[in-house]
């Protein structure tokens, strides 16, 4: 009798191909948005036939990288993000450290997919981009609910809206990055979001310096 196939090597190697392609797609699409397949299965190291065995047109490799978008804001939500409302025998974070730390946790997430900033729009849509960042809308603005509730951040607009101008600023940050008109860890940011929640700058400054350095 023939011995069987084994199968995992197989797999592993599939998914160690679809790994290093998603890596290449995100590195090469931010620097050119129109790279054909051929030219990514190229720079990936793999054959056309492999690339379009894993994704069969540019619309399935950009919801792939759109779902691990999503899985990576989530985990990093997760690990990293403080909690709006701290279990009661703790000590409550203020607001505004609250929102500097999310700002500093979520910056490297965006600035891994910043790429699907300039693709967003034109090949996934605005729904599907509106789904993948609605857990740090939520989070933001019930984090500037509670300072505007707290005294800390101004109240010129509600929570809500005052999160989608928070949004719109840090995504055109990291399109600055993008474009190589800043170069920011996402300290600055945080600081110009405290800023814009109405936070005075040197107060932001001396709450974003202590976060980042985990005091």
């Amino acid at each position: 009798m023939p011995k069987p196939v084994a199968r995992e090597p197989l797999r592993r190697n599939s998914r160690s191909n679809r790994a290093r392609i998603l890596a290449t797609a995100r590195l090469e699409l931010g620097r050119n948005p129109d790279i054909t397949l051929e030219e990514l299965a190229r720079a990936a190291g793999v054959v056309r036939r492999t690339l379009f065995g894993h994704f069969p047109g540019r619309a399935a490799l950009l919801e792939a990288l759109a779902e691990e978008a999503s899985d990576t804001l989530r985990s990093a939500m997760e690990a990293g993000a403080k909690p709006t409302e701290p279990e009661p025998e703790l000590a409550p974070e203020s607001a505004e450290r609250a929102l500097a730390h999310f700002v500093v946790a979520m910056w490297p997430v965006g600035d891994r997919y910043r790429m699907l900033l300039s693709l967003a729009r034109r090949d996934l849509g605005a729904e599907r981009v509106a789904e993948i960042l609605a857990p740090a809308r939520d989070e933001v603005t019930a984090i500037l609910e509670r300072g505007q509730r707290d005294g800390v951040f101004h109240t010129l607009l509600p929570p809500a809206a005052l999160s989608a101008g928070l949004e719109g600023m840090l995504l055109a940050l990291l399109e600055s990055v993008n474009i190589g008109a800043l170069e920011d860890d996402g300290t600055r940011a945080a600081v110009v979001a405290l800023v814009a929640a109405g936070v005075p700058e040197e107060r932001a400054r001396a709450v974003v310096g202590e976060v980042a350095s985990g005091s």
